[in-house]
């Protein structure tokens, strides 16, 4: 505990450092005195950069900056054009989209329906409402250079909210020599078609990532709502810099040293609401879904029992305690898909919501025939919202019989090794946690960490289970809500059975900035930095 505890303060250290070179680097830029420059501490360092390789949330947000969309929502849930309007035949087995003018790439070349084409075949390969649309798609192809055709084998209601997802996986438009690079690859460049450009020259992982307004970009006639409307871009630069310590990068805020905080620390906010020069906000008002993911691939939890003795010895409070700790922000839910919404059930849920599992736990370990083979859980201690978890996790974990091999590391590590299907001993894992804001898990086509498609198209940890996949088949084809609420039921009923993944509770998380920012969106995926000014 104690070498943990001073290998733990030699890293604030060295993360302090860099969070004061970070900073520093920022204002000595040159750019900065160039026009109107937004500096922003995200949740989380960037360094994958391929928003359709991982379902990052930093990467999401990069995709935002500089790809775009053929559909997205607005704030009343309704899908909207975005590159693209469409036609729906009336027997609803082809969609037709038509690409707007005006339409360019970063490097100048037109947008073209083979480049979209493209795109949507490498997003669908990997995200679970792109894998179910694929399952009922007969063909999708360029008819011409600004038509794109989607026939269907049978009706499909979730076409235009599976290529209008606004969070992880998006379908993000790439031109066609990137959009055919394999998914389980990373593509060259960063070429898309969006309202900013990225700065390959000025990125530096672990200190900053830069972005500057696409000058040639055409926004759309409609108000900003949510990812769709005009994505009007109202500064010259926006600027990301790492600073993994909260409390400089509040003191950062304080001082107008930066511009815009994504995750406060809740321990902090008293002292932020105190400061009126600074906007605190929730902008994404659905929240998140906090969670933990096995690795069905490697013992221990290969083995059924021992992922259910696990999940009987975890209770929702205390984790939610650690991470949050105000009842403002917090909530205790059981429900796969998300409280509060049409598909919520606590059905499997009650040692987790009620935290009286561990006796049951232990003998259920004790019985499991768990051999003492050591859970290696990675430990991200670089991004706030990620840090409680795992430490919760292991200590209970422990109380209930298993050996634990807590793995300190940062967030981005854990984005690139959560990936890796070695074994634990070879640089793989056991168990990580993460979160998903509510629109990736809300019903279970969109829960991509649900599916259970295995080794072969399946999310990190590659739960093979045929008779979630099954029900989900038949939650597309139910005819009416009752009907996909009672199978949703039953997909939540199995997916406890089976331990898919362990639900963690549900939370709000506020975002700060100087009230010398204006135009700050909310949504179901933010921050977005479109439509945002700059009072100097």
């Amino acid at each position: 505990m104690f070498k943990l505890m001073r290998r733990g303060a030699r890293a604030f250290a060295s993360k302090l450092a860099l969070s004061v070179v970070a900073l520093s680097t920022a204002l000595a830029s040159p750019a900065l005195a160039a026009g109107k420059t937004i500096t922003a501490v995200m949740h989380s360092d960037l360094r994958i950069i391929d928003p359709i390789f991982t379902t990052a949330y930093i990467t999401r947000d990069h995709g935002y900056m500089i790809y775009d969309t053929l559909v997205a929502p607005d704030s009343n849930f309704k899908i909207q054009p975005q590159m693209a309007d469409w036609k729906i035949s009336d027997d609803k087995l082809t969609y037709t989209f038509t690409l707007r003018d005006g339409l360019k790439w970063h490097d100048g070349a037109p947008v073209t329906a083979e480049d979209c084409v493209a795109s949507l075949k490498r997003w669908a390969a990997v995200d679970g409402m792109g894998q179910k649309l694929l399952d009922f798609t007969a063909s999708i192809e360029a008819t011409d250079a600004k038509t794109i055709t989607l026939k269907l084998k049978e009706p499909y209601g979730l076409v235009l909210d599976s290529i209008g997802k606004p969070s992880s996986r998006v379908a993000f438009m790439m031109p066609k020599r990137l959009a055919e690079t394999p998914p389980d690859k990373q593509i060259p460049e960063q070429i898309g078609s969006g309202p900013f450009k990225f700065v390959q020259s000025e990125f530096q992982p672990g200190v900053k990532a830069v972005y500057v307004k696409n000058t040639d970009y055409v926004p759309r006639k409609e108000p900003s709502s949510w990812t769709s409307g005009g994505k009007v871009v109202k500064v010259d630069r926006v600027e990301w810099i790492t600073m993994p310590d909260s409390q400089t990068a509040v003191n950062a805020l304080q001082s107008g040293d930066i511009d815009f905080m994504e995750n406060l620390p809740y321990d902090l906010l008293p002292l932020l609401e105190a400061n009126k020069e600074i906007t605190l906000e929730v902008s994404n008002k659905f929240g998140f879904q906090t969670l933990g993911r096995m690795n069905f691939l490697y013992p221990p939890f290969d083995n059924v029992k021992v992922r259910r003795a696990a999940f009987l010895a975890i209770n929702q409070k205390d984790v939610l305690d650690a991470l949050v700790g105000n009842a403002k922000y917090q909530k205790i839910c059981g429900a796969f898909f998300v409280c509060d919404t049409p598909f919520a059930t606590e059905v499997g849920a009650e040692t987790l919501i009620k935290g009286n599992g561990m006796a049951e736990a232990k003998k259920a370990l004790a019985e499991s025939g768990y051999d003492g083979t050591p859970v290696v859980i990675m430990a991200p201690g670089d991004v706030t919202t990620l840090k409680a978890q795992p430490i919760v996790a292991a200590q209970l974990l422990r109380e209930a019989g298993f050996k634990v091999d807590l793995q300190a590391t940062d967030w981005q590590t854990v984005v690139s090794r959560r990936a890796s299907q070695k074994p634990p001993k070879e640089g793989g894992w056991n168990m990580f946690f993460t979160n998903w804001v509510a629109a990736d898990v809300s019903n279970p086509i969109a829960n991509l960490s649900i599916g259970g498609q295995g080794k072969k198209g399946g999310w990190f940890g590659w739960a093979e289970d045929a008779k979630i996949e099954q029900l989900k088949d038949a939650f597309v084809r139910a005819p009416s809500l009752d009907e996909q609420k009672k199978i949703a039921a039953d997909i939540q009923k199995e997916a406890y059975e089976q331990v898919i993944y362990i639900p963690l509770g549900q939370y709000l998380l506020p975002s700060g900035w100087r009230k010398s920012l204006t135009g700050v969106l909310d949504g179901p995926a933010t921050p977005l930095f479109w439509n945002i000014d700059k009072s100097e």
